[in-house]
């Protein structure tokens, strides 16, 4: 298979264009636009996605250590304090306003899928490469960017989500997701080429993983047997 001429970002956004188009039509992210998503849904989502920042924190705090340059040991860096610090002030107002016991969230176990995107950013975190783990990271960045903005232009200002919609449209939000795609493209341009196809295979396998969070909080997800 050969790699075409292109930057690593576009290459990897065009492969994965029918996905991330599916991401856009799931049921959780058209209702959450109309403001019509129940609220257990939405509560359920919240409390997945801070046991999901938690780690996914540790795997950009790894990704810090193992940057080649300054610049993007910063960028990680940052980025794995807001994912713990400014992440954590949302999902609190969210936790206020939607009745969630914080004590109750954090004794709960994350989701099937939750525990498998999660293990998988830690697994490429600590065994792959640092080209490997950008790539991995970078969706959780892009794709919530593009799901915030195409539900901003949707979604009517009384929307009773409008808090996470502001949070995900913000440009300064969006200026950190230029940066890592910058740092993803950089990476992939001294990759070898063994190494930039395992850059997309990490890539997509995220861009999958994110499809599947979604639509699990829709379905409120839960283990098939207990332990």
């Amino acid at each position: 298979m050969s790699r075409p001429m292109k930057p690593f970002s576009q290459w990897a956004w065009d492969e994965t264009a029918t996905l991330r188009q599916s991401i856009l039509n799931l049921p959780f992210n058209r209702e959450l636009a109309a403001g019509e998503l129940a609220e257990e849904q939405f509560q359920f989502y919240m409390i997945q996605d801070a046991l999901y920042l938690e780690r996914y924190a540790r795997a950009l705090a790894i990704a810090a250590a193992k940057a080649p340059d300054p610049d993007a040991m910063q960028c990680f860096a940052r980025a794995s304090e807001e994912a713990l610090v400014v992440e954590r002030a949302l999902h609190g107002d969210f936790f206020a306003k939607f009745g969630i016991d914080p004590n109750d969230a954090a004794a709960t176990d994350p989701s099937p899928t939750c525990y498998g995107y999660t293990n998988f950013l830690l697994s490429v975190a600590h065994l792959a490469s640092y080209e490997e783990l950008v790539a991995a990271i970078l969706p959780c960045f892009w794709i919530y960017w593009d799901v915030g903005n195409a539900i901003a232009k949707i979604a009517k200002p009384e929307n009773p989500y409008r808090a996470w919609i502001d949070t995900y449209s913000d440009p300064a939000f969006g200026e950190t997701v230029s940066k890592v795609i910058a740092i993803t493209d950089q990476a992939d341009a001294d990759a070898t080429r063994d190494r930039q196809f395992a850059m997309l295979g990490a890539f997509k396998r995220s861009v999958q993983y994110e499809w599947m969070f979604w639509d699990s909080a829709y379905r409120m997800e839960t283990w098939p047997i207990e332990p």
